[in-house]
């Protein structure tokens, strides 16, 4: 992570902030954070990001302080991330990377951080899936809509990135990224319920409505199934879309060229909401 960061609007560095600033949010992970790709100095979705941290904080009034509606703005964010970047030279103009926007407390940090060094390798390659972790979550336990700041149970196996599953034997995400499977001629995601994040590509793609010809549909997938998925890939704002060419120990060479699919349409419309 770069050490220019900003608060409320302000440019400082992580070595200046002041813990009681973030007290809630650090001692009881009553927060929210959303990370976005940056690309050029442009960041990618933006108005998407805010609204749904705009959303988790607003579900939850009594627990978490929310900040003015100005901080979390487009306008205001942008402007933010304009001034980091012209002030850090490490950073520059023209900085491809990630953005992370954490609130809590009142108060909006936004950090930032190179681009993964084995994004593009996964991206040509993509990477293969072969742990599952079921009952891990609970079907239709609602904080698990909302990127919150306890996140320690994703980051624990964010190295293993099993697929998580509910008690009644259903897929659920990965521990960073919404997952589609080529299932019976269409590409199905978990329901928000199963519970999953609504990832910010996952809604893109369910808007588009298709990939490759391909319905991009919403329903339950049952991990008993997962033997029959002729493809699989998954999703997630640093990285687009990822392709699984190995599910569980079984060839999936149709999902490289899926994901590539993927990620031209989720391109397009980045330009479009530019």
């Amino acid at each position: 992570m770069f050490s220019t960061v900003a608060v409320d609007g302000e440019v400082r560095r992580w070595e200046d902030l002041r813990l009681h600033d973030f007290a809630q949010g650090f001692f009881f992970g009553a927060g929210f954070f959303t990370t976005f790709r940056i690309d050029a100095g442009a960041p990618r979705f933006l108005a998407r990001h805010l609204a749904r941290l705009r959303a988790s904080v607003a579900a939850f009034p009594s627990a978490v302080r929310a900040p003015t509606p100005e901080q979390l703005s487009a306008t205001t964010v942008r402007d933010t991330l304009h001034r980091c970047l012209r002030t850090d030279a490490a950073l520059g103009a023209g900085f491809t990377g990630v953005g992370k926007l954490s609130v809590s407390d009142g108060h909006v940090l936004l950090t930032l951080r190179p681009a993964s060094p084995e994004a593009e390798r996964h991206r040509l390659g993509g990477r293969a899936l072969d742990a599952v972790e079921p009952g891990a979550y609970r079907r239709g336990e609602p904080t698990l809509n909302h990127k919150g700041l306890s996140y320690f149970r994703q980051y624990t196996l964010m190295e293993r990135l099993p697929l998580l599953g509910n008690e009644a034997g259903e897929v659920c995400e990965l521990p960073t990224a919404n997952l589609f499977f080529l299932l019976d001629g269409a590409l199905v995601t978990p329901p928000l319920n199963a519970p999953c994040l609504p990832g910010i590509i996952r809604e893109v793609l369910l808007e588009a409505g298709q990939v490759d010809g391909l319905a991009v549909v919403e329903r339950p997938v049952p991990l008993a199934r997962l033997g029959d998925a002729a493809a699989c890939f998954f999703t997630n704002a640093a990285v687009l879309a990822t392709g699984v060419p190995r599910l569980l120990g079984r060839e999936l060479p149709r999902s490289l060229s899926l994901a590539e699919q993927a990620r031209a349409l989720v391109e397009a419309v980045a330009r479009r909401e530019a």
